[in-house]
């Protein structure tokens, strides 16, 4: 009996993890929609990431992923922002009533039985949010992506053509797993919200300032094979007349992050920087 041949470990100077910052005005992820409807996740999807990297590429909607897919991606959020409803009513500017949304044998749509001028859609999105993208792969790939991102070939969205990123969008390559990079790569929080944690921190403590910890916790979602949650974003095509997706298995926890904050000395760090984990019992002197 003889065993299948097993492909060798690739070397870890052959991978490397591009990290991509996506922050914006709006920013909206949404992995299902209907017609008069199109939700947002409260963190972007790998199907919007992608998206994003092959519009930077030149990759037209009916090339392949090839080089895409197989990706590992991380999420990490800095500033989670709030959700937006933005109300739309649609309407036919010739001024005829709008047709239904199904369609006769002969693929044709009948007007609206009684006539109906106007229709409502639902849009929503995340206002002010900040997220860390970590995405690792081969490095040439990660390097050509990295410089496709920094001089892309469409304009790039978060999302949605609407909602256009800030910069810097591309805070170049590092070295290390998914987790530990996102570990040790600092807050990425806008400046007001950096000094309202301080402000809060100071008031938690009694202090008569604000307080700058050294470290905050930060949630992530890690693409993980071994994962106990499924997230159904993964691109397959892109293509208007195949588009597919597939499934693929995540990993969500907590990271404590650097927060970038000036730190006067090293015993005022570590008194600030908390401890290591959640004492649920704190609060009872226990």
């Amino acid at each position: 009996m003889t065993s299948s041949p097993t492909t060798p470990p690739q070397p870890t100077g052959d991978r490397a993890v591009l990290l991509l910052r996506l922050a914006g005005p709006m920013q909206s992820w949404g992995s299902r929609s209907a017609f008069n409807r199109r939700e947002t996740n409260p963190e972007p999807t790998k199907s919007g990431v992608i998206g994003l990297l092959a519009a930077a590429s030149g990759l037209a909607r009916e090339d392949p992923l090839d080089e895409l897919i197989p990706l590992s991606l991380g999420i990490r959020v800095d500033q989670p922002g709030s959700l937006l409803r933005d109300y739309h009513i649609v309407s036919d500017y010739r001024g005829r009533p709008l047709p239904q949304a199904g369609v006769s044998t002969k693929g044709l749509q009948k007007p609206t039985s009684p006539a109906k001028n106007t229709h409502v859609t639902t849009r929503y999105y995340l206002q002010d949010a900040v997220f860390l993208a970590a995405l690792a792969g081969h490095r040439s790939v990660i390097e050509a992506l990295d410089q496709a991102v920094r001089a892309p070939a469409f304009p790039l969205a978060l999302g949605r053509r609407s909602c256009p990123p800030t910069q810097p969008l591309s805070l170049g390559l590092r070295e290390g797993s998914l987790e530990d990079v996102l570990r040790e790569e600092p807050w990425q929080a806008s400046r007001r919200v950096r000094e309202q944690y301080a402000a809060q921190c100071g008031r938690d403590r009694g202090a008569d300032g604000p307080l700058y910890p050294a470290r905050l916790d930060r949630s992530v979602t890690l693409e993980d094979p071994s994962g106990d949650d499924v997230l159904h974003d993964a691109p397959v095509s892109f293509d208007p007349y195949t588009r597919s997706f597939t499934s693929r298995r995540v990993r969500h926890t907590w990271l404590r992050i650097p927060t970038g904050f000036p730190q006067p000395d090293t015993t005022a760090t570590d008194e600030l920087a908390g401890p290591a984990e959640h004492d649920p019992f704190a609060l009872l002197g226990w």
